[in-house]
């Protein structure tokens, strides 16, 4: 593997990874949190990439961004008020479905409001400009700024809860609530700013890359299942975990995506030969390039079976 293939994975792969990481932290915090895995988080995503869109018609990106998060949260904060604090008294399966419901809900109202093919959402000028050349590919200062942003809030979101007293309320409330509530503070409350809080987190994802990936009413069925992947990979609630497990997805499918390797390469190697009409031919002809999208799901059935609670996690799924 040459030096440029090796710095183009690196490079690559952490941009991707840290792309991830944005999107799922908040899922992370939620369900550590919580202790609800929310089936729609990634539609909050959606959600932030639309008004980021919306907001930067009318004002620029910059605004959009401020606005963008604090009006997504906003309404994540009403859903955990007025439908998940209802339906948690049924358990786990009753919130799975309500959030699987919501989703399906979300997607059908942004396709009535913008409509069904994506929408131009574009790089704000400022920033769309190649900053830096690596291996012959230049990375606008954009990429840059996200991969910046998404560091910051790692650390911003780590010292929250490790050295702060809200973070501390926020954890005793999840494992002792009638004794956080007998020292005065209102439990409902806080499980209402977290949820919101993580749905704001997953509406800045939205508006940081929804003008990179496209923002479409399908984005958020193609990203869902890649959120829990991280999530699960990292650790059920550890921000550490999700961190790690971005960064190793996003190298792995970074890495995948650049090798153009298969079997029959392996059997040459070795000395022996595969009739390219033969059956055997269409599988050991399979590049690892083309297996690149299942790369991280056959980390997460690996994982699963040798670690269920993830790299960090407490707990097992």
């Amino acid at each position: 593997m040459s030096i440029e293939v090796l710095l183009f994975i690196i490079f690559n792969g952490l941009l991707y990874g840290m792309f991830l990481f944005m999107l799922s932290s908040g899922l992370t915090l939620i369900f550590g949190m919580m202790g609800i895995l929310n089936f729609a988080h990634a539609s909050f995503f959606m959600i932030g990439a639309y008004l980021g869109f919306q907001i930067s018609l009318y004002s620029n990106f910059w605004i959009a961004l401020l606005l963008a998060p604090i009006i997504v949260g906003f309404m994540g904060s009403l859903v955990e008020k007025y439908g998940l604090r209802n339906v948690h008294k049924y358990g786990h399966i009753a919130e799975l479905l309500f959030t699987f419901g919501l989703f399906y809900i979300i997607e059908e109202i942004v396709q009535m409001i913008w409509g069904k093919t994506p929408v131009a959402y574009r790089v704000p000028e400022l920033l769309n400009f190649p900053l830096i050349e690596v291996s012959g590919m230049a990375y606008p200062a954009y990429s840059m700024f996200r991969l910046v942003l998404s560091v910051l809030i790692f650390l911003a979101i780590y010292r929250i809860l490790a050295k702060t007293k809200t973070g501390l309320i926020i954890k005793a409330s999840l494992t002792n609530p009638e004794m956080v509530s007998a020292l005065g503070h209102n439990v409902p409350r806080v499980f209402s700013n977290v949820f919101g809080f993580g749905c704001g987190l997953a509406g800045l994802a939205g508006v940081m890359a929804g003008n990179v990936i496209g923002t479409e009413p399908s984005m958020a069925l193609l990203l869902g299942p890649i959120v829990f992947v991280v999530v699960v990979t990292g650790g059920l609630g550890s921000i550490k975990g999700a961190l790690v497990a971005s960064i190793i997805i996003g190298l792995m499918q970074t890495a995948a995506v650049s090798l153009e390797f298969n079997l029959n390469n392996a059997f040459e190697y070795l000395g022996y030969n595969i009739d390219i009409n033969s059956t055997l031919n269409h599988f050991t002809s399979i590049t690892i390039s083309q297996l690149s999208p299942i790369v991280p799901y056959l980390l997460l059935i690996i994982i699963l079976i040798a670690r269920p609670r993830g790299l960090f996690g407490k707990r097992d799924v």
